[in-house]
């Protein structure tokens, strides 16, 4: 189970284009960007399994205050098991308020992955000592999101109202600590809990953004995810990164982190090999806007 999450930065990215827009200029705005980077990173967790990706995005602001975000962006096969390498995040929204001060936005997003799909056990037989009851689960998830900010300090708030958050129900969760954890008892008392999904799973994210010069920004973050039904997938991320322009292009050079409480979750099999997905990292990636 790898659970991060693309529409946490939806609403940022919507709310620069909003702010931007002038309606004495057009109703509406489009921003279309391309970003490739050294490692596909979501709330600090990588998935391109730590290898390059590429970001495509498109923004649509209209001078009423409603936003809209389209984006793919490559993943790993190895992460988003039997999927077609690709990641879907669909979200639109309202915003409203100063953005010099106070302003305030909700919506609603989701995020697919074509195909992708795994797998696994959703109970266990504690007589024979088996596990039951053999499930397909699916990486796909839905939220609501609502944003409050303060000038260059923006926060937020998703909640998920899908049937699961990223594959985290009972047979990606239980199944997984305990199919790679060396001591059975988390994973059997995991399993003991009963079938569950992770609906209601809330996530937290707080970004501020500082101009060093005219073309150089500091972005801080710092987020929490609190998974509904299963807190031994609750983690921490945190970056901390700086924003360059210069012959049109954007340089980011981002240290991204998280504090994981069980990292087999956050491990994926890569032919005979286990690698991490949540170690702390340089990222480094550049876009274009079109």
């Amino acid at each position: 189970m790898h659970p991060h999450h693309l529409a946490a930065a939806a609403l940022v990215a919507c709310a620069t284009v909003a702010h931007a827009a002038d309606p004495g200029i057009a109703s509406y705005t489009v921003d279309a960007s391309a970003t490739l980077m050294t490692d596909v990173r979501t709330r600090g967790i990588s998935d391109s399994l730590n290898k390059p990706g590429l970001r495509l995005s498109m923004l649509a602001a209209h001078e009423s205050g409603l936003v809209a975000l389209a984006e793919l962006a490559t993943v790993s096969k190895k992460q988003f098991l039997e999927g077609d390498s690709l990641g879907v995040t669909l979200a639109g929204g309202y915003r409203f308020g100063d953005p010099e001060r106070w302003h305030f936005g909700v919506g609603l997003a989701t995020e697919f992955f074509p195909g992708a799909k795994f797998d696994a056990p959703h109970g266990f037989d504690f007589g024979t000592f088996t596990p039951t009851d053999v499930q397909t689960s699916k990486y796909d998830s839905s939220f609501a999101v609502l944003e409050i900010g303060y000038g260059a300090i923006e926060g937020r708030v998703l909640n998920v109202i899908s049937k699961s958050y990223r594959g985290a129900d009972t047979g990606g969760v239980c199944g997984t600590m305990l199919a790679l954890m060396a001591d059975p008892t988390q994973g059997l008392a995991c399993y003991a809990r009963g079938d569950h999904g992770s609906r209601g799973s809330w996530l937290f994210d707080i970004d501020f953004k500082q101009p060093i010069t005219p073309s150089t920004t500091l972005n801080l973050h710092a987020g929490y995810q609190k998974v509904a039904n299963f807190s031994e997938a609750n983690f921490s991320d945190w970056r901390i990164g700086i924003t360059h322009k210069h012959w049109g292009f954007e340089w980011n050079v981002d240290a991204v982190g998280t504090n994981t409480r069980v990292r087999e979750l956050y491990l994926a099999q890569d032919g005979t090999d286990l690698r991490a997905t949540d170690n702390a990292k340089l990222v480094l990636s550049v876009a274009k806007h079109f």
